[in-house]
């Protein structure tokens, strides 16, 4: 059954020309995780926890039927993105100053004098060059990105929140 709000008025060839950005920053998208940030081979942060936010804005031109996309489905993956990288130990494996070994069970991750072993299950091992939220921003971005294939928008911003008024946004074209 079509419900006509307009009778008459086929809203899908309303157009109004001008771009549209819709900005997602729900409570629940974030991730509490354990990491350490390597700047040098002999400078790095001692592994710690930080409670980050996610933030994602999409934009585009057009709308369909008065609706820029389905927010729902993006709010959904944002969640599934954040909830696979929660209470872990977030690892980057495309570090060549950190050496991050998968063993029976156990993670074993060496930098410099350092040496950690983890449980597997507790690690999230990502290919990151860094530890950081200019790393995370953009793994969540390449992750989120597909789900809005097709959709008409042009842009996705994904910014990742570490502390308050720390953050890093990662901001790419989709036609990219």
């Amino acid at each position: 059954m079509t419900v006509r709000l307009y009778p008459g008025v086929n809203i899908a060839a309303m157009s109004t020309p001008g771009r549209y950005r819709i900005r997602l920053a729900k409570q629940d998208f974030k991730f509490s995780v354990a990491h350490f940030t390597v700047f040098a081979a002999d400078d790095a942060e001692l592994l710690h926890g930080h409670n980050y936010r996610v933030s994602v804005e999409i934009e585009g031109r057009e709308t369909r039927g008065g609706l820029l996309a389905d927010v729902a489905a993006v709010k959904r993956r944002i969640r599934e993105l954040c909830e696979g990288l929660d209470s872990r130990t977030l690892l980057p494996t495309g570090n060549p100053l950190v050496a991050v070994e998968e063993r029976e069970g156990s993670v074993e991750v060496r930098y410099a004098e350092r040496v950690y072993v983890l449980p597997a299950a507790d690690c999230r091992l990502l290919p990151l060059a860094n530890a950081s939220m200019e790393e995370f921003a953009r793994h969540l971005w390449e992750h989120l990105a597909p789900t809005l294939e097709g959709s008409g928008l042009d842009v996705l911003q994904v910014t990742v929140e570490e502390t308050d008024g720390q953050s890093c946004s990662f901001e790419r074209r989709l036609d990219e």
